[in-house]
């Protein structure tokens, strides 16, 4: 234990430098307000309840990406009763009823610092795909 001079406050720097974000948030920071999402433009109900919809839209848009794109897949039936028909699509299903994307989806990803794939394929400022 020769080293121990330099081992020991070698570790409590260390310590302080990583876990410098958390002290410094419970000291300075506060935890922002969720954010409050625009309702709905149209449409009287989701493809799929509001509590799967805030815990698995990604999931959700995940897979019919991948039956809509790779299989040719273009139909999802919700799990809710009654059990509706929808086209799988971002563009035409989505946006019909969450036209803002900004007041929508953005503020929420923005909360909790999220960059989405989505927008890479879909112009939302046009309700179609991009060129």
């Amino acid at each position: 234990m020769h080293d121990a001079r330099k081992i020991i406050p070698g570790l409590l720097i260390f310590l302080g430098l990583v876990t410098f974000p958390v002290w410094y948030s419970l000291a300075h920071g506060r935890r922002g307000e969720a954010p409050q999402l625009a309702k709905p433009v149209s449409g009287e109900r989701c493809v799929e309840s509001k509590e799967f919809m805030r815990s698995q839209h990604m999931r959700l848009l995940d897979g019919w990406r991948d039956s809509a794109v790779r299989e040719g897949k273009r139909r999802y039936v919700s799990h809710d009763f009654p059990k509706e028909t929808y086209e799988m699509s971002l563009s035409k299903t989505c946006l019909r009823c969450h036209a803002d994307r900004g007041k929508f989806c953005d503020s929420c990803h923005s909360y909790l610092s999220v960059t989405p794939s989505c927008w890479q394929c879909h112009d939302s400022s046009r309700g179609t795909l991009g060129e």
